[in-house]
């Protein structure tokens, strides 16, 4: 899956705070994202984080995710 950097994601399942927007802080073996409204930052394995991805947004634009 191709994620880069200020991506912003939407995942399946809402964070504890209610968003399901996140921002791309880093990418490699894990990711490190930011929820877009609380602006909790979460470190998350590859593997585990690419199951949980609903949605890429990129320049605002959709990507297609499968």
């Amino acid at each position: 899956m191709d994620v880069q950097v200020g991506d912003i994601i939407q995942t399946r399942k809402p964070h504890p705070c209610g968003s399901q927007s996140f921002s791309v802080l880093r990418v490699g073996m894990d990711f490190k994202i930011r929820c877009d409204k609380c602006g909790r930052e979460v470190m998350l394995a590859r593997p585990k984080i690419e199951k949980k991805i609903k949605k890429l947004f990129r320049n605002g634009e959709e990507v297609k995710v499968r």
